[in-house]
């Protein structure tokens, strides 16, 4: 109850218990390094965190490509990153209404009717259509502390192609968003423009921006076979000693069970 949010608290609490130091407030701009070791973290403040292992949950393409100060790899991991496909990107509508869709359950996915040709926008020609597909989150359905009384919650996720595109998110996010709602107002939820109380969204822009993915991948590098397992960016850095992944960009991949694995996985190696 209370979401995945709740694995955030009960990790924050174990860590409080074990007497671990969290820094909030801060971001991590740079790692430091010496002799192809990492040494330690620079925050937006300029200050300068020593460490003897460097365990990061950033995803990997931004990591060695802005938070190491375009240090020189060997030819091969050049090669490797060179050749990585990215994930599609995610346009996320969060709102709430004063109307409960009882009918709706907690997860629901909607097809639209090219699949295929959809896909191929999204990953070939890299543009918006407006036969979408989508998943709807009612977390409601379950839980009902997620919203006041009589109240429901929701996000819906649609694939989009990520900012290889192009696209100019300050323009297409309202038009996608107008989209998104006629759709679901024609299929799941009638009546709901008349019924939302509050809403936002976030486009590649977000992911890129503020998450540091690279293109603005809602998922990271694509999982297909030559990006899987021993081909995904590894859990201990392959150029750097003392520098270590968790996170959907590593070994296992993405998906909340795959992150979550992937620091079973680090516990073993470290």
């Amino acid at each position: 109850m209370g979401g995945t949010g709740q694995i955030i608290k009960g990790f924050e609490k174990l860590m409080l218990e074990e007497d671990v130091a969290i820094i909030k407030g801060k971001e991590v701009k740079n790692l430091l390094t010496e002799n192809k070791r990492v040494v330690g973290v620079v925050t937006s403040e300029d200050e300068e965190i020593k460490a003897d292992n460097v365990v990061c949950n950033a995803d990997p393409p931004g990591v060695y490509s802005k938070m190491l100060n375009n240090q020189k790899y060997n030819t091969l991991f050049n090669w490797k990153i060179n050749r990585m496909e990215y994930s599609m990107g995610l346009f996320v509508y969060y709102f709430g209404t004063k109307k409960k869709y009882e009918n709706v359950e907690h997860h629901t996915i909607k097809f639209g009717d090219k699949y295929k040709e959809h896909l191929d926008d999204i990953f070939v020609n890299k543009k918006l259509n407006n036969d979408i597909s989508y998943y709807l989150h009612r977390p409601t359905a379950t839980d009902s502390s997620m919203a006041p009384k009589d109240h429901d919650c929701f996000y819906v996720l649609v694939p989009v192609p990520n900012n290889k595109s192009g696209i100019d998110w300050s323009v297409e996010g309202e038009n996608l968003k107008k989209l998104v709602i006629d759709k679901m107002e024609k299929s799941l939820l009638p009546n709901l423009r008349e019924n939302i109380v509050d809403d936002f969204y976030l486009t590649p822009d977000y992911f890129e921006n503020e998450l540091n993915t690279k293109y603005g991948s809602g998922f990271s590098i694509q999982p297909k076979f030559s990006q899987s397992a021993y081909f995904r960016f590894h859990n201990k850095s392959e150029v750097y000693d003392g520098l270590y992944f968790v996170g959907a960009g590593t070994h296992p991949g993405a998906g909340v069970p795959g992150v979550l694995s992937s620091a079973k996985v680090l516990d073993k190696i470290l």
